[in-house]
């Protein structure tokens, strides 16, 4: 999988992963984190979810990172906000007002760009990424974040009945990413209505906590 797999499914509107309305987790799960009012949330592989402008409502800052300039285009005219941009070496930045959203590969994405964070919300960028892909996601992940505080997303189901994306990432795989950086506790397991493209799935939230 590469980055013309993407393109090609924002530039062709097939975005099924795209939520219409906030993720009923986040709403329901954010205040694990104890976040203060202007905390900095970074999301990877944002995309244009109706999550940055509910966290926005919050008074948190939102920076995010997003391989698709149509997403981050699209994010904005939602969001109804004109921003900034700037070319950072490799990627584009785009800013304004406790937003900072950051185009192109996030592995080109570094600590110093992106500031201090205060915790990650990972909906939909584990998930996307296929299983070689993983562990050097979450160590840059780790990296660039210090590992931050984290909300994350899972699904759960028979890989060899369906090809993701979204994959399935288990708990082994979750454990064996992030055990050694932070402390890690299951917030649900619940199952998804309606399956997994018709397979039975579960969906599961974890909450990552770094040492003291």
């Amino acid at each position: 999988m590469d980055a013309n797999f993407w393109h090609d499914r924002w530039e062709t509107g097939r975005t099924a992963f795209h939520e219409g309305k906030p993720n009923k987790f986040l709403v329901k799960y954010i205040k694990a984190l104890n976040l203060p009012k202007g905390a900095r949330i970074f999301l990877p592989l944002c995309g244009k979810t109706h999550d940055i402008a509910w966290l926005l409502a919050q008074g948190y800052h939102v920076i995010g990172a997003e391989l698709s300039a149509i997403a981050v285009d699209q994010l904005f005219e939602t969001l109804g906000v004109e921003p900034s941009r700037q070319q950072v070496n490799d990627l584009t930045h785009l800013s304004a007002d406790h937003i900072d959203i950051y185009v192109g590969d996030i592995f080109c994405l570094t600590a110093g760009q992106i500031g201090h964070i205060d915790a990650i919300y990972d909906r939909a960028a584990l998930v996307a990424l296929p299983d070689e892909m993983r562990q050097n996601y979450g160590n840059h992940l780790v990296g660039i974040t210090k590992a931050a505080t984290q909300l994350l997303l899972t699904f759960q189901y028979d890989q060899t009945k369906l090809d993701g994306p979204p994959f399935s990432v288990p708990e082994e795989m979750v454990r064996a990413l992030y055990s050694s950086h932070y402390t890690l506790t299951r917030l649900a397991h619940e199952t998804l209505n309606g399956g997994m493209k018709g397979q039975p799935a579960t969906e599961e939230v974890w909450h990552l906590t770094p040492p003291p």
